[in-house]
């Protein structure tokens, strides 16, 4: 019998699921700030959303990891989860105030948060180790097309439609999601893991490299504030030359090249993992991000000039999200996985909450400088910490 290659339903199911969701929500999320403006929400209100959906779905990961991998129901987990992202557009569609807002968006994040971890399970057992990075590689790619587009299409029919009937249909795409994750992805061998231990003896039980792999992605992940706010950084910095709206058209421009140079990325950085090592090129992906930052201190207010920043930044986003998860897979036994990747999940959760306040506040009080200069400091120590993990694995 001819032997399956690693471009097999699971990996492109999994492409293609991931691109289907966040086609959805991301056309939604696009118009959420719109949508509370219009519903007479406090100026806190998107903050507060955020914060509390990205917590919950950071936590979610953690427990669905456990859980899929001890009871040995990854796909079930991640079509629970899938679901519950698909269906949360219909809570906003039918919302009437801002709490209710909240509730389907932290609904909706939970979701994703127990979707990811069993997942990416899935995904690392449906291919051979030396084609990990591939594979995340596609599914990423999909990620971040649907991305791209559902943000797109949202802004070129709500002059049509409006906003609510865009929620409406948000929902079709996110719950084709779900069937395609449901007929193309097949689990091999689902089995329970037998584990006996607590959640926190069992995250203890993890391997002593793959937790040394963890500081290094937690300390980076301090340096790695959300890039929505290199957007907010764009708007102000160019505004003196530009005027405010064009240079809020700007800065969705510049993020909208972002994006797409992650797109592009995630599979080529995926494939020179898989060549050369993989917590190698995810090192030279976390220096690209160091010189990214370093880049935006010294940088005039120049579109061209930012234009190059942010395509950076979309580079180095796209080997860590690709590479974090195969160096994952590669580091942590089959059984143990979903725990591996629900942890991993939680660390860079954690690492995102405390970049983006720390960063804002840098930037509120001190200047974009004395931001940037954190992040490059912080992400070059994140970086030297990976490339021990790398030495030392290669001595053991």
């Amino acid at each position: 019998m001819k032997k399956e290659g690693w471009l097999n339903s699971t990996v492109l199911g999994a492409g293609l699921t991931s691109f289907l969701s966040d086609f959805s929500h991301e056309a939604v999320t696009v118009l959420l700030p719109a949508f509370l403006i219009a519903l007479g929400a406090p100026a806190y209100a998107l903050g507060l959303i955020e914060g509390v959906s990205d917590g919950l779905s950071s936590f979610a990961k953690l427990f669905a990891g456990y859980y899929s991998d001890k009871l040995g129901k990854r796909k079930e987990f991640a079509i629970l989860g899938y679901m519950a992202t698909g269906f949360f557009p219909a809570i906003l569609a039918v919302a009437t105030s801002w709490p209710v807002a909240l509730l389907g968006r932290a609904f909706g994040w939970m979701g994703r948060g127990l979707r990811g971890p069993a997942r990416d399970a899935i995904l690392a057992k449906s291919v051979e180790e030396k084609d990990l990075g591939k594979a995340f590689g596609v599914h990423r790619a999909g990620d971040t097309l649907g991305a791209i587009m559902g943000p797109l299409a949202a802004f070129a029919i709500v002059a049509s439609v409006g906003v609510r009937e865009i929620f409406w249909l948000a929902l079709i795409p996110g719950l084709l999601a779900v069937l395609t994750f449901w007929l193309l992805v097949k689990e091999k061998n689902p089995a329970p893991s037998g584990e006996e231990r607590t959640l926190v003896a069992s995250l203890t039980g993890l391997p002593g490299r793959f937790k040394s792999f963890l500081g290094a992605v937690l300390v980076f992940g301090v340096a790695d504030f959300s890039h929505t706010l290199l957007i907010a950084f764009a708007v102000v910095t160019l505004t003196p030359s530009l005027g405010f709206v064009e240079a809020t058209a700007a800065g969705v421009g510049l993020y909208t090249i972002r994006n797409i140079v992650y797109a592009a990325a995630c599979y080529p950085f995926g494939t020179w993992g898989d060549r050369f090592g993989r917590r190698k090129v995810l090192a030279i992906g976390y220096a690209i991000a160091v010189l990214t930052f370093i880049g935006f201190i010294l940088a005039p207010p120049n579109l061209v000039i930012y234009g190059i920043l942010f395509a950076l930044a979309g580079a180095f986003i796209a080997a860590e999200d690709t590479l974090e998860g195969a160096v994952a897979g590669e580091l942590v036994e089959e059984k143990k996985r979903g725990l591996g990747f629900g942890a991993l999940a939680t660390t860079n959760g954690i690492g995102d909450f405390v970049s983006s306040i720390v960063v804002g506040i840098l930037w509120a009080f001190f200047g974009f400088a004395v931001g940037f200069a954190f992040s490059a400091v912080l992400g070059l120590i994140g970086t030297v910490m990976l490339l021990w993990t790398n030495h030392a694995a290669k001595n053991e």
